[in-house]
Order: C-alpha cells, then structure tokens, then sequence
C-alpha cells in the first residue's frame, strides 16, 4: 500500500513538470481527490485479505467436520496438505480460496494434536491411586493384599510417571528415551516428606531409565533394543496386586518384538545385586546375581487364543572372599534359581478375555511363590536374601480375567493354586512342604457405561509344614459391597474410575503371621472412597 501511494505522489508532482502542457487542466484539489480515491480502494483490498486470512485460520481449528467422517486420510498427509494450501493461500487469489479451506477442513482438533504430539516426540503418562478410609477400630488396615484381592483393602498411594522423549527419527529408525518413577505415599499425616525417616511409607524411586530403539538391527528390524535400567515387560494379577512374571533389574539390555516362526521373541540380560545376610541376620554383604531371560510369545492356537512359552535363570557371580564366607557357614549361600511357564490367553465376546498361567520354580524364586502377601518371583525380597535354600520346587496354576455373564452382567476373577516341596518359607524355615488356594470373584451390576453395583469377595487358605511336620496355617476371608462411578464397562481396562465401597475383613487363621487389627481384633470393618486413573 505504501509503495502504491508513494508512487502516486511522485506521479502528481512529476506529472506537470514532463508534460506542462497535458497538466495544466489539474488543479490542486482535482490531485487531492483522486489520492483520496486510491486511498480508499487500498484499504478495502487491504480488508479483503484479512478477512480472507482469518477464515484459513478458523478453518484448520475445526473439531467436527463431515468431510473427515466419510473420507479418512492419513494424519501426516492432511498436515502436508494444510501446511502446503495455507502457504498458497496467504499469496494466491481469491479464486483459489474456495480449494483451500476444502482441504483444510478434512483436520480435526484430535488429529491435529497428535500430530503436535508426534512432531515433537514426548509422551507424558502414568497411574495413580488414592482416596479416604475410616475403620471400625481407629485407622483402617490392609491384610493379606495379594490373598484377598484389592477393593477396600488398600490404604496407601500409589503412583507411576513416565516420561517419554523420541531423541532420533531418521531413515526408519527412532530412539527413544524413558524414565520411569515410582512410589508410596502414605494416607495417614498431612505431611509426607519424603526421607523424613527411614520406615516412612512416602518412598519414590526411578524403576526404569533407558534408551530403547528401533529399526538400528540389521536381522531384526521390527524389533525394539533397550539398554539401561528396565526389563522385560510384567504380567500383572491386578485383583491381587502381584505380578506373575517380574524380574527386578537394576541394569539390563534386551530386545523384544523379533519377528520368529508364528510368533515373536524376546530376549533379555538383566543385573541384580542383592544383599547375602549372615546366619546371625546382624550383618550382609553385596552379591552381583546377573538372570538370562527368554518369551516366545503371540503364538496362535485358535480363534481368540495365543500362548507365550517362557523361561529365567538367575545366577550369583561371587567373588573369592564371598565364596569363603559361604563356606565356612559364616553367610548364607545364595543358589541360582530358575522359573519356567506359559501363558494361554483366550479373548471372550464384548471384548472380556481370561488368562490362564501354570510356572514352576526352585529354590530362592520358589521362595517366592510361597508367600501369601505379595507372590511375585523375586530371587530376593526387597533386595535381601535369607535362608538354607534346598533346591526344592514350587508349582503355580493362574486364572484371571473378566468375561459378560449377560449384556449388564461382568464378573471378574482372579484364582490361584500353588504348591510347594522342600522350599525355604520366609515363615516357617527350611525344608518346608506348603499348598495354598487364594479365590477372589468380582461380579457386578451394569447399569449405564458409567455406574456399576456390584461385590468383590475373596478367600485363601494357606498351610505349612516344616522340617519337624508341624502345621501352620493362615487363612481369612473378605467382602466388599461397592458402587463405582467410571467411564466404558470393562472392570480390568477402564480407567478412570472412582469407588464408594464398605469392606468387612476377617481372619480366621494367623498362624504364620500372628496378625490382628487394632484392640487384638480378628475382624475389621471399613467404608471409604478411592480414585484409580491411569493416562
């Protein structure tokens, strides 16, 4: 505009002094008006674009639009499009506007979001859990968690953050890098300083750190190569807050997804010291242990149905001065330990599934699946190893899942037999035979895709017998009545989800723990709310 009129001006002063005859009818005022004039004619073009301009870009932020719903396109190629017609746009004429804002109206708000997010390659997501309790003796309290099942019978916070950053995307290949942390938080004081003591519940640890790539090897490029602190993926029993397959790691590599026969592998390398205590329990020393882990996974039977076959074998790497503590029976030996199984996973109609797990294990892993509370197959507890450990075996059979029992029906379960033969208990010492049932069903009332009414209830048995042939057993049972507020009707795959529940909690044996609630009561009864999300 300014270069328009600046030509014009220098035009009018020009004009009489090149062709004095042909300009002298002008006047003064005759020039001014015609300036005005121009003037005028600029500003409205000028308008005409701006309007032009402002209806692009209301265009490219529409969330609904016909267009998209009867003709799909690929998110990166409607962002090419839009990228490339609104560049055009801003410099073509008014005929080609019309083309413009048809292409741009086939990108949604969603599409564009994710496309925002996979330009920029991060990922933020987590779990959490947490609410309010009040029992009938004073504070309420947890009891045998991976026994009974989980409704009503936590009384902590839980949470996972993980971080998620693409540092490379070229030629087929990406890497991304991963942190993962974890933690307690306690329900009980107002205050919740992490480190204020060293038995407070507010704990947080970073579980995993690694680097993990894809499409860098040569004969496997589908697959997926980590390294750093991380393992192979966990089988999670969600009802009873335990997991079937688990290796702790402190440092690890592996590749997972290689593409073999009809199924795929993984493999993994995974490090874990643990802490070898002497006879006495006054005193340990660290022992690197280094575990091999190998799945064949997503093997297809039939319809609905595949099979992971798997096996771990978890070694000590001791040195000489390690090796004579254990012989001169000042430590404990710490033996290697092993766990094989499979895994049936069978789909069922309206999206419902059953998982069906049979494993065996010896020595520190068999350990392990003997205790009642948590049974996932540590070759340690919390880092520390204890116990004569005789080379004896364990055997456990798992069935968990959910199925539609009518169209406003679910029923979730989670069902568990093991069996052991000359393992170390955690309980009742060495050269100890046990057997234990743990049954928790969950069936519930669909009312809309929202709102659910329904009970869990659950009951184990477990009964040992040590070296000398005495019995010790532990049992109890519980049940909650809860209404839930959530979103989709899936009890195990939908989140989030919030809980009003009232929860009666009873132990009838407790002769491997001696546990009671508060007042030396054998019973317990305790309302409260609480709020699950993953995202």
């Amino acid at each position: 505009m300014k270069l328009k009129t600046s030509c014009f001006v220098i035009m009018c002063v020009l004009y009489p002094v090149a062709f004095p005859t042909i300009a002298a009818p002008l006047t003064i005022e005759q020039r001014l008006a015609a300036l005005e004039k121009d003037l005028q004619e600029t500003k409205l073009e000028l308008q005409h674009y701006k309007d032009q301009e402002k209806g692009n870009n209301d265009i490219v932020l529409v969330k609904e639009n016909k267009i998209h719903n009867s003709k799909k396109k690929n998110v990166t190629n409607s962002t090419s499009a839009l990228t490339t017609k609104m560049g055009d746009t801003l410099s073509a004429p008014m005929s080609s506007a019309v083309s413009a804002k048809e292409t741009t109206s086939a990108m949604t708000l969603h599409e564009l979001s994710q496309y925002v997010k996979d330009d920029i390659g991060f990922t933020y997501s987590g779990y959490f859990r947490s609410g309010w309790a009040t029992g009938s003796q004073g504070s309420p309290k947890s009891w045998a968690i991976g026994s009974l099942g989980r409704f009503g019978n936590e009384n902590t916070s839980w949470y996972d953050l993980i971080l998620n950053q693409r540092v490379f995307n070229k030629d087929g290949k990406t890497a991304h890098a991963v942190i993962k942390l974890d933690g307690n938080v306690d329900e009980q004081y107002s205050s919740g300083w992490f480190g204020d003591s060293s038995t407070n519940s507010n704990k947080l640890q970073f579980s995993d750190i690694y680097l993990t790539t894809k499409g860098f090897l040569p004969f496997a490029p589908e697959a997926d190569f980590w390294v750093g602190k991380h393992a192979l993926p966990v089988y999670e029993i969600q009802m009873l807050d335990w997991k079937s397959n688990r290796t702790d790691s402190s440092a690890g590599v592996g590749i997972e997804n290689i593409k073999a026969g009809v199924g795929s592998f993984d493999i993994a390398l995974t490090r874990e010291d643990v802490n070898v205590y002497n006879r006495s329990l006054t005193a340990y020393q660290q022992l690197n242990t280094n575990a091999v882990e190998m799945r064949y996974k997503d093997i297809p039977l039939w319809d609905g149905a595949k099979l992971m076959v798997l096996g771990k074998y978890a070694m000590a790497n001791k040195n000489d001065s390690q090796k004579s503590s254990e012989e001169n029976g000042t430590y404990y030996s710490l033996k290697n330990a092993w766990l094989g199984g499979a895994i049936l996973r069978q789909t069922l109609p309206h999206k419902g599934f059953n998982e069906f797990t049979a494993q065996m294990a010896n020595n520190s892993i068999a350990s392990s699946l003997a205790r009642y509370a948590g049974s996932s197959p540590f070759v340690a507890v919390n880092g520390n190893y204890y116990g004569e450990h005789t080379g004896g075996t364990a055997v456990r059979l798992i069935s968990q899942g959910e199925m539609y029992l009518r169209d406003n029906v679910i029923m979730a379960n989670a069902l568990v037999y093991t069996n052991g033969n000359d393992v170390y208990s955690y309980d009742t010492g060495a050269h100890t035979d046990f057997e234990s049932i743990r049954a928790v069903l969950r069936p519930a009332y669909i009312w809309d895709d929202y709102n659910q009414t329904g009970v869990e209830a659950g009951y184990f048995t477990q009964t040992n017998k040590n070296q000398t042939g005495t019995k010790f057993t532990e049992s109890g049972y519980k049940a909650t009545l809860f209404h839930t507020i959530k979103v989709d009707t899936s009890m195990l795959s939908s989140r989030p989800e919030i809980r009003f529940y009232g929860t009666y909690l009873r132990v009838l044996d407790n002769e491997l723990d001696a546990f009671t609630f508060p007042d030396t009561k054998k019973d317990q009864f305790t309302v409260g709310i609480q709020a699950e999300v993953w995202w």
